[in-house]
């Protein structure tokens, strides 16, 4: 597949852009109004197509799915029933697009009852209320869809690495965004909500669970296109945490790392630049965080190639012995020392130095990417706190992943120094 990345210029094109925003905005809320809500406002997003955004089938009427084509430049609603429907997307008013698309629903079977009121756009106007001409600059808004194709493939990419939930690669209508996140399984801290024009039970549902998310903005508040990356919550140190590529920055504003498009579609490989982003961040919080990446990670997918399972050692069924994925190993000097664990060629190593005759400091954990999901991180923790109970000694964790493993473990802390 050959993946264009298009010059994206928001300022030549904004004003296109804030109509087509709002025109999504009524479309996704009317797939809101008809389905039953999914975690995280995921019921009422919309999703990349090689000719635009689709909506999904919507359960109104004889069921109802709607896509903007970017490449006739027509919104077209399909229909249980067979029956097509559509209008052309042009210079118009936000609420002449609001009547037309009642109108369209209304011819494909359904009912058009929807929530009237703009979110998280400054001073919102109802859509049947606002009669200002907006302009649509069809070139830009093809150079969009491409860069979001473009994007959407590597953000799918991405997302394949990941065992545990995921969301899918989808495009937020209420800050314009196409974003992916990955959760590490436990609860977060209550939202503390309070963004402009959107519900705080919205935004408190939105951040319920420990969470990083990575998403593209068209230019929308910030003036240009870029990538964004952020953690809820966000751990100690998650803002000073080295990222990649070089032209990635934390953004004080938005409390976000963020990555210009422009950096990306200059770059001499625009997909390693984004992929670079989304892994670097996403490490970042996942450190920091104390995640178990040992089992949530997994390789990236592969065209017909099935994973291969990581499933618990030994075999319930047959109550055969459980099995053993290597031997963890120790090299130990006077100053420096490792633990490490090779299975079919590929080595994972944990580094410590020594801190006198009485202390150890876990400085780094590697696990390649062909041993993620197999514990293996975690096995050579376990191993250095055996060691260091039999030699009397104790750690000083300073890598993030051994202290989030010895810190989930109540068992293994009596290894750590009095405080």
């Amino acid at each position: 597949m050959i993946t264009e990345w298009p010059r994206l210029d928001y300022l030549g094109w904004r004003e296109t852009c804030s109509a087509l925003h709002l025109y999504l905005q009524i479309v996704g809320k009317y797939r809101l109004a008809h389905t039953p809500w999914l975690n995280h406002s995921w019921n009422a997003t919309f999703y990349v197509t090689p000719t635009g955004l689709a909506s999904s089938p919507i359960p109104d009427g004889p069921g109802i799915e709607i896509l903007f084509d970017f490449r006739e430049h027509k919104v077209v609603g399909t229909c249980g029933h067979g029956h097509r429907a559509s209008f052309d997307l042009g210079p118009t008013t936000v609420a002449a697009f609001r009547e037309d698309f009642v109108a369209l629903i209304t011819e494909l079977g359904g009912t058009p009852s929807f929530n009237d009121t703009p979110n998280e756009v400054p001073d919102p106007v109802p859509f049947s209320e606002d009669h200002r001409d907006r302009p649509y600059d069809r070139d830009a808004v093809e150079r969009y869809h491409q860069a979001l194709v473009a994007i959407d493939r590597v953000f799918y990419r991405f997302r394949t690495s990941f065992l545990g939930k995921s969301s899918p690669v989808h495009l937020f209508w209420g800050a314009l965004d196409l974003a992916v996140s990955r959760f590490s399984g436990r609860r977060a801290p209550l939202h503390p909500a309070g963004i402009p024009s959107l519900p705080n039970d919205v935004a408190q549902e939105a951040y319920d669970r420990e969470v990083s998310s990575a998403g593209f903005w068209p230019g929308n508040g910030i003036d240009y296109p870029a990538f964004y990356a952020y953690a809820y919550p966000s751990p100690s140190g998650y803002r000073n945490a080295p990222v990649r590529p070089d032209a990635a920055f934390w953004h004080e504003g938005l409390s976000e790392f963020m990555l210009p498009y422009e950096a990306v579609q200059t770059a001499a490989d625009p997909e390693e630049a984004l992929m670079a982003f989304l892994v670097s961040t996403y490490e970042a919080a996942a450190d920091l965080g104390g995640w178990d990446r040992d089992l949530l990670e997994c390789d990236h997918g592969r065209p017909r190639q099935v994973r291969t399972p990581t499933a618990a050692p030994g075999t319930a069924a047959t109550g055969a012995a459980p099995a053993t994925d290597g031997t963890v190993e120790r090299e130990d000097g006077p100053s420096k020392g490792r633990y490490w664990l090779a299975i079919d060629g590929v080595e994972a190593e944990m580094t410590y130095s020594r801190v006198g005759e009485s202390r150890i400091i876990i400085d780094h954990t590697d696990v390649p990417d062909a041993l993620r999901g197999r514990k293996v991180g975690l096995r050579m923790v376990r191993q250095a706190v055996e060691d260091a109970r039999q030699d009397k000694v104790f750690i000083l964790p300073l890598c993030p992943f051994a202290k989030a493993m010895i810190g989930r473990n109540p068992e293994w802390q009596d290894v750590l120094p009095p405080s």
